[in-house]
């Protein structure tokens, strides 16, 4: 079913490309990369229509649809943001890898040099890359050879299929996907600065209750009276950024129903009753088959990406006070019996309390690293842990669409290009506070 969907969007970028892009088709030759220059101290900015440009002018060159260029640019750099180096070493606007470069990098903007960092290098050796990949006969096969992965060309034909024939589609979505994306980051750091905040109160409290002396406790009373106001300013920080943050949502909803723009967007992928708990897609949100130490799942996603409630259920227990080692989370119940523990996050929904009623898919806060964290991710785990969340049928059935598997060796020949490196969910963003909650909270299992 989804190799026909795929072929379908092959031939739909076929019919978009016409008869024209034939003619002008050639490989034409040019002088490989004689080295892989630094990344630049200032990296090139472009604007939409620049970048247009030099994407139907390296698809027209190449025989290329300059729409998989642009959706390629998308997901391995978004549009230039993100240009690495990756975690496997690839680098540049279209992430390519040093020695595939080598062989593939051309000088586009005639300046001297073949440089990945530069956008009309990097997309114009893309498109090279695609053309020497067969992308003229099988278009399905060379972004294969770009990426081995299926979820990849699928996004990126989807993507490609989506941006068709009206060019202000590709930017029109990615300043949707922009806004919504800084309103998020934009609550999880608020969320951090009042955490810190309500820190900072909390330790003048015990030193007053300390004091020996009348003064030096009138003293640090002066100090928590203006650690309260940072803390009421931190809370309506936060509280507007919520606000923000439910316009830029609405924004997006009516976006959301393409399953790929869904996927950019943070949108929930449902199957069967259940939910993918986190938001963006296997290019940025990624697990292991196992935990270190004991059965769960720790799912990298950035910082800021939604987290959600994986089946009808109901709220057991939820604290927004950081435990010392799960940070902020909440424990529920779903449908079918099973009790889940998350971990980790950033925030949590205000509407996430004891006894609250969720729906699958419901946001329930986002993705952090509160608590005994090394960066952002969403400790997820059955309690008691007795099994291995990824063991999951419906777990296991989200595997390319909603995440990737981030020990499964890829198939076929070593790639010649990397993941997508979008929000690099492997960086520590932000603070850890470790604040012992007033209430106890749930007894789980769980560490780094």
């Amino acid at each position: 079913m989804r190799r026909a969907a795929l072929l379908l969007a092959v031939l739909t970028l076929a019919a978009l490309a016409g008869t024209a892009q034939a003619d002008v088709f050639q490989v034409v030759p040019t002088r490989s990369a004689a080295f892989v220059p630094p990344p630049p101290a200032q990296p090139e900015q472009l604007d939409y229509t620049q970048l247009l440009g030099l994407w139907q002018g390296a698809g027209a060159q190449y025989g290329v649809p300059w729409q998989v260029l642009a959706a390629i640019n998308k997901v391995e750099s978004d549009f230039g943001r993100n240009m690495g180096p990756s975690s496997a070493g690839a680098v540049g606007w279209m992430q390519f890898m040093p020695a595939t470069w080598l062989e593939y990098g051309v000088d586009a903007s005639g300046d001297g040099v073949a440089d990945p960092w530069n956008a009309a290098d990097a997309i114009y050796s893309a498109a090279r890359y695609l053309a020497a990949a067969g992308a003229a006969t099988d278009l399905y096969g060379a972004v294969f050879a770009y990426n081995h992965a299926d979820w990849y060309v699928q996004e990126v034909l989807d993507l490609a299929r989506l941006y068709g024939g009206d060019t202000s589609v590709a930017f029109t979505l990615d300043k949707l996907q922009q806004e919504l994306e800084t309103a998020r980051a934009t609550v999880a750091r608020a969320g951090d600065r009042l955490l810190a905040a309500r820190s900072r109160v909390a330790e003048l409290e015990r030193k007053a209750d300390r004091a020996p002396l009348l003064s030096t406790r009138l003293e640090i009373q002066k100090r928590q009276t203006i650690a309260e106001f940072s803390r009421a300013a931190a809370a309506r920080s936060l509280a507007h950024a919520r606000r923000t943050l439910a316009q830029a949502q609405q924004a997006a909803k009516a976006a959301s129903f393409n399953r790929t723009v869904g996927s950019l967007l943070g949108a929930p992928d449902a199957s069967s009753g259940y939910v993918f708990p986190v938001g963006g897609g296997p290019g940025v949100v990624s697990v292991a088959h196992t935990h270190h130490d004991y059965p769960a799942a720790d799912i990298a996603a950035p910082l800021g990406e939604p987290a959600y409630a994986l089946a009808n259920s109901v709220v057991q227990r939820s604290w927004s006070t950081p435990d010392p080692r799960c940070g902020i989370g909440l424990t529920l119940q779903a449908y079918d019996g099973q009790v889940w523990t998350y971990c980790h996050l950033a925030v949590l929904d205000p509407a996430v309390t004891p006894g609250a009623v969720l729906s699958a898919g419901q946001q329930v806060g986002l993705v952090g690293a509160t608590g005994d964290a090394t960066g952002p991710h969403l400790h997820l785990q059955l309690q008691p842990a007795t099994s291995y969340p990824q063991e999951e049928p419906w777990f296991q059935g989200f595997a390319g669409t909603a995440f990737s598997w981030q020990d499964e060796p890829t198939p076929g020949a070593p790639q010649p290009m990397a993941q997508p490196i979008r929000g690099l969910a492997a960086v520590h963003q932000g603070p850890v506070f470790r604040v012992v909650p007033a209430a106890p909270t749930a007894v789980v299992l769980f560490s780094r």
